[in-house]
């Protein structure tokens, strides 16, 4: 090892580095303020001017980051904003952190990923490490960031070091945060999995080092294209057990007494958020290069994005069952975030449904604590007051996400019908309620 890299991973251990974080977003934001608690000094970069105010001003926009705590680490010096690139020039350490959407559902769109090294590439200092932690592709680090810094003239090993590292937040876990999670690192070099494994190891109690930037960037796809298979695996099952008229959540209940071999996942309106319904979609369009087709991840998708349409067709044969026909009904979506108790709207399942009905016609309201108003298809949308004379004036109220302060026994006693896609009526034997 050069004496560089002595005096670098020196550097790191005793905290005197700084770090650039990319991007200050809900994965960003509580990973810079991790390494700001531990007196180690990070400059944020964010171009959202928006965000970038509000951050100056210490009011947080992020659910893992109270307010108080952004005010506190402000006020330490350790942590401050900046949207601009050339500042990153003073840093040891750049950790990219924006978004990786999809250009359409099968196709990644790294372009934010691009735009960062970009701004990188001309504004950092001989051997800068850089981490990229925005899922993406398998590939990503070595073929597309890697050739945009040595682009600019910079050399690998020795004017910087590359590393993936992806990010596992789960938003408004309160029992996993940022440091409770163990850290995969994958460098394009030995050299640069040791650096990040050393950086990471100031604020996270588990390092997780493996031998390539592409496997880490794999670990990633794979612990979510699990869960994405298995929740399309237990939505299909609903759809037939409703056929066979089976109840699935009792099923579901005697299978998870088993000790081993089962992990219990649950049919729901759909999959929201910002990892499970796209993530796999960068796998399987990879995949495609290689000429392999996965046909599990995409007959996952497929069945889950349908699930906001199956729970309109169930509603539709309630409310006909009770002889009213759904182009005269007035239809009440309770719960409008795709999290329990998470104020994230991002992919949410419920706004598919409300999108739906409203696209046709169908007189639909909202109700969410957490959601006082919504745009959808161009229309402002007002969360309703929960009273029993709102409630007994709609024919079908939709339960789409469960949250703690939601009274949902009031509900029950208000309204005419209950589609419940959450069990949160599990055991009723009230005639009104017709579970997912």
């Amino acid at each position: 090892m050069s004496q560089f890299l002595i005096d670098f991973k020196k550097k790191i251990q005793k905290k005197e580095i700084s770090i650039g974080v990319v991007g200050l977003g809900y994965v960003g934001l509580p990973l810079a303020l991790e390494f700001a608690k531990k007196k180690v000094h990070v400059l944020g970069i964010e171009i959202d001017k928006d965000r970038l105010s509000q951050i100056k001003e210490g009011v947080s926009y992020i659910t893992d980051v109270t307010t108080k705590e952004l005010k506190h680490v402000l006020k330490t010096g350790y942590f401050v904003g900046s949207g601009d690139f050339k500042q990153l020039r003073s840093v040891d350490v750049v950790i990219i952190c924006v978004p990786t959407p999809l250009k359409r559902k099968y196709h990644p769109n790294i372009s934010y990923i691009k735009e960062a090294v970009k701004g990188i590439s001309t504004n950092i200092k001989e051997g800068t490490l850089v981490i990229l932690e925005s899922t993406t592709y398998p590939g990503t680090t070595d073929e597309v960031i890697l050739p945009l810094l040595e682009s600019a003239g910079l050399k690998h090993n020795k004017d910087f070091y590359l590393c993936f590292s992806p990010e596992r937040i789960d938003p408004g876990n309160v029992n996993f945060p940022v440091n409770k999670i163990p850290k995969i690192v994958g460098g394009i070099s030995k050299e640069a999995t040791e650096l990040a494994a050393s950086t990471y190891g100031i604020i996270i109690e588990r390092i997780v080092p493996v031998s390539s930037a592409r496997s880490a960037e794999a670990a990633k796809l794979l612990e979510n294209t699990f869960r994405l298979i298995n929740i399309g695996m237990i939505d299909e099952l609903a759809m037939m057990a409703n056929k066979m008229n089976i109840d699935i959540w009792e099923v579901i209940d005697a299978a998870k007494t088993k000790p081993f071999g089962f992990m219990p996942f649950y049919p729901g309106p759909g999959v929201g958020g910002h990892c499970i319904p796209k993530d796999p979609l960068y796998l399987y369009w990879k995949a495609k290069h290689f000429g392999f087709k996965s046909r599990f991840i995409k007959l996952a998708s497929d069945v889950i994005s349908r699930m906001p349409e199956y729970v309109i067709e169930r509603v539709v044969e309630a409310l006909e069952e009770k002889g009213c026909k759904i182009k005269d009904a007035k239809i009440l979506v309770v719960g409008v975030t795709y999290k329990k108790d998470i104020k994230d709207l991002r992919k949410s399942p419920p706004l598919d449904i409300i999108s739906t009905l409203e696209k046709n016609n169908i007189a639909v309201s909202y109700y969410d604590p957490l959601v006082e108003y919504l745009r959808i298809n161009q229309i402002n949308l007002k969360s309703i007051q929960l009273s029993a004379k709102e409630l007994a004036d709609f024919d079908c109220v939709v339960i789409a996400t469960d949250h703690s302060n939601i009274d949902y026994k009031f509900i029950l006693k208000h309204a005419k019908l209950i589609f419940d896609t959450r069990n949160i009526y599990k055991g009723t034997e009230d005639r009104k309620v017709i579970r997912l």
